[in-house]
């Protein structure tokens, strides 16, 4: 017997893949959603498509996914996203706007579209933030930005519908296996070799270290099954915690997060520095 039908945003590739076939396999009916037509191995259910950077894509999606549901709807896991990076000073504003339309405002109208059915069955808001929602780095202003936004709406909601039978939590991973890093430090690159010459001279230090930072984060990257396992306890459990950290590198940064100020931009402007050389021998 079904334990009811879970909506996966995302679902394509790491964290949102993993969690699809993690919670079909534990029973559920699971729809992923994708924006093309790459269904996943059964029991994972045919595709909703979905494209959180489309508003107009988001009610055809969401009334597939209620008449697929017809009344069952327990679970929604909002976990697509994206990345943008750079300077801010060089950021466009429409990137900008992309990047919160993908990671905030395309979950919420999603979460709005589906949120009678959960409240009627009791279900579960399950969101997929990220630890860059309690740290920010520097050319990451964009990424970070959205995820604090993703940190802050959860909060509410959490509280808003706890009274009414709906459970919102937040997953805040660390540094996850997925395809976003390769994507990510592939875009940082390519913002680099596009900026003006005299702008690129001025971050390149900078950003070279920040890539470095990015390197050893995704040599250290935990499997994405292991976030899958956290969001599963997460629908699962009777009285989930409001916030989990997934990684230890996450628990890491949020103690480095809630240091004064001028301590973490210390540690910022540390991690940066380019490496020192080895010395010279005789």
């Amino acid at each position: 017997m079904s334990r009811g039908t879970v909506f996966v945003t995302g679902a394509s590739s790491g964290i949102g893949r993993a969690t699809a076939e993690r919670l079909a396999s534990a029973g559920y009916d699971v729809i992923p959603g994708l924006r093309r037509d790459e269904p996943l191995p059964e029991p994972v259910k045919p595709p909703v498509l979905i494209d959180l950077g489309d508003p107009d894509s988001i009610a055809p999606a969401a009334k597939q996914v209620l008449d697929r549901a017809a009344g069952n709807l327990v679970g929604l896991v909002n976990n697509a996203g994206i990345n943008v990076n750079g300077p801010s000073e060089v950021v466009s504003l429409d990137d900008w706007r992309r990047q919160f339309e993908v990671n905030l405002f395309g979950h919420v109208a999603l979460t709005q579209q589906l949120l009678p059915a959960l409240l009627a069955n009791s279900g579960r808001v399950v969101t997929v933030g990220s630890i860059g929602g309690r740290m920010s780095a520097p050319f990451l202003g964009p990424y970070s930005a959205s995820k604090f936004a993703v940190r802050a709406w959860m909060d509410a909601m959490r509280v808003e519908l706890a009274p009414h039978g709906v459970r919102a939590v937040l997953i805040e991973p660390g540094s996850i296996a997925t395809p976003l890093w390769e994507k990510g430090t592939t875009a940082a690159r390519d913002m680099l070799d596009g900026l003006e010459p005299a702008t690129r001279q001025r971050y390149d230090k900078q950003a070279q270290g920040v890539l470095r930072v990015a390197a050893f984060a995704e040599s250290h990257a935990i499997p994405a099954d292991r976030c899958a396992k956290v969001i599963e306890r997460a629908l699962t459990k009777k009285r989930p915690n409001g916030r989990y950290l997934v990684g230890s590198d996450a628990h890491v940064q949020a103690v480095i997060a809630a240091l004064p100020t001028r301590v973490l931009d210390r540690i910022s402007h540390q991690l940066q520095r380019p490496p020192r050389k080895p010395s010279e021998t005789g």
